[in-house]
């Protein structure tokens, strides 16, 4: 560190850590090397203009080759062209194709796993559905015989025109 002072009369004054040649030498290197560093950066800014510039090229050459793909301008297409740009869209059609048929393969697979697991929880719902639905054993022996058949003897089965419970000849008959 180097200070300079000059008093109201003229006279220099000088303060330093080290030597005041050695700070004004070390100065004047450092503003050499700033020039350089100016030639530098110059350089740097030319490298990044010719860079932005192939890159702009490069997406103009995109950009059309997408249109071509997408249809959008194939007025300007030789037949080459166009039997290249139909080569990579069948291309792609296998590719979509390929992955779709592997996820469907896959969603397939996972939903057989479900099945199963379903079925099985399925025929443990059913046994649980039999073991509930069977009455006891005490209850069979003191229920009717006739009702364990499921037979009754009271019930008419035959069919009648006229007013219920009466019979038919009652029903038909003039008061």
């Amino acid at each position: 560190v180097a200070l300079i002072v000059f008093s109201p009369r003229g006279k220099l004054y000088e303060f330093s850590s080290t030597s005041m040649q050695k700070t004004i030498n070390r100065y004047r290197m450092h503003a050499k090397s700033g020039i350089n560093n100016n030639e530098v950066t110059e350089q740097n800014i030319q490298q990044c203009k010719f860079e932005a510039a192939s890159m702009s090229r490069k997406i103009e050459s995109l950009e059309a080759s997408k249109r071509k793909l997408l249809a959008e301008s194939l007025e300007s297409c030789s037949v080459e062209e166009l039997h290249e740009i139909e080569g990579k869209l069948e291309q792609s059609l296998r590719n979509i194709r390929g992955r779709k048929n592997q996820l469907l393969g896959e969603q397939i697979a996972q939903l057989k796993e479900k099945e199963q697991t379903l079925e099985k929880e399925n025929t443990l719902l059913r046994e649980k559905c039999k073991l509930q639905s069977q009455p006891p054993l005490a209850d069979l022996e003191e229920a009717d015989p006739d009702e364990q058949d499921g037979q009754h003897n009271e019930v008419e089965t035959e069919l009648y025109i006229g007013c219920p419970g009466r019979g038919r000849i009652n029903c038909m008959s003039p008061s």
